[in-house]
């Protein structure tokens, strides 16, 4: 197969599914409002209901709803008719998913759902089947073509159901008013959890350079020499008036044969940049990409703290 033919292939599929999308917008009104609001007045959780390809959909909408504040459970249509049904409650609400309405396994479950549950909302692309006329609610994930090229395979019918479940989502997290604060406390870890809630002084270096405003040339080049941030902090009675980097040491002998009369004070940089140290480490990254700065002078009400580096953010995923 030749190459332009692949990405032929490839360019037809994503417009056959963005067709869909299209058409799913378009379907978008009272009822699906309905859905969001059974779920959001809801005293217990979701359940959501699939097998086969809706298996895999109802897994990752289960696993954006419960990061954005709707507490959800998964349970697997084969798995509910040998004991799983006991984790439904009266008090939750079940989201079934079947493209077709008519899986064996749903039909068999559905009289269960109904009864042990508070409301039944159907996602299904098929208006007239069994899983549509025992819903309470009905979500239309109706497709006219699969984006296979033998129009069979689950394709463009799993992406409308998996963009029904985002669209749910959202609105629940508008109704919830659910902000990154609450984000950041289903997303501790990794870099997305990092850039939610980490702070300045997790990342704060154990070197503490520094010299005082009247220190010696050769001090200052200690005190750089001494540390792998390429800076010294310059100190007038404990506060913080400037900052010396190797590139200012450079700029001071290209200029000057004699530097031995040469203190600190002749030739730090006023104001430097700092930040306290229990701010958000993200913001820490904007002033240093803001500024084009490697290091950042980091304070405790105030007094020197530290030094925080940028190549230490960014390996930490900090962005």
């Amino acid at each position: 197969m030749k190459v332009t033919n692949i990405i032929e292939l490839a360019k037809n599929a994503i417009s056959v599914e963005i067709s869909e999308l299209v058409s799913l917008k378009e379907r978008i009104d009272e009822r699906f409002e309905n859905v969001v609001n059974e779920i959001y007045k809801a005293t217990g959780k979701l359940i959501v209901v699939g097998i086969g390809k809706s298996a895999h959909v109802g897994n990752k909408i289960v696993a954006t709803l419960n990061s954005t504040g709707t507490p959800s459970q998964f349970l697997h249509a084969a798995e509910a008719i040998h004991g799983d049904l006991g984790v439904i409650q009266k008090n939750d609400v079940v989201l079934c998913i079947s493209n077709s309405g008519n899986s064996p396994e749903i039909t068999y479950l559905l009289p269960f759902l109904k009864d042990y549950s508070n409301a039944l909302i159907g996602m299904t692309g098929n208006l007239k089947s069994k899983l549509a006329e025992a819903s309470d609610i009905i979500l239309d994930s109706s497709v006219r073509v699969e984006a296979c090229p033998n129009k069979l395979a689950p394709t463009s019918s799993t992406t409308v159901q998996m963009a029904i479940g985002d669209a749910l989502a959202v609105c629940l997290m508008e109704l919830r008013n659910f902000k990154d604060q609450d984000f950041a406390k289903f997303h501790p870890g990794g870099n997305l959890g990092k850039n939610l809630t980490a702070k300045v002084e997790q990342f704060v270096s154990e070197q503490r350079p520094v010299v005082d405003i009247n220190s010696s040339i050769k001090d200052v080049i200690v005190s750089i020499s001494g540390s792998k941030h390429g800076i010294t902090v310059v100190t007038e009675n404990d506060k913080i008036v400037g900052v010396i980097t190797d590139g200012d040491l450079r700029r001071m002998l290209l200029k000057t044969d004699n530097i031995g009369g040469i203190i600190a004070n002749d030739i730090m940089s006023k104001n430097p940049k700092t930040i306290e140290k229990d701010t958000l480490a993200k913001a820490a990254m904007t002033i240093l990409k803001q500024n084009n700065i490697g290091q950042l002078i980091v304070t405790e009400g105030g007094n020197y703290f530290g030094i925080i580096d940028l190549h230490k953010l960014l390996d930490e995923g900090i962005n």
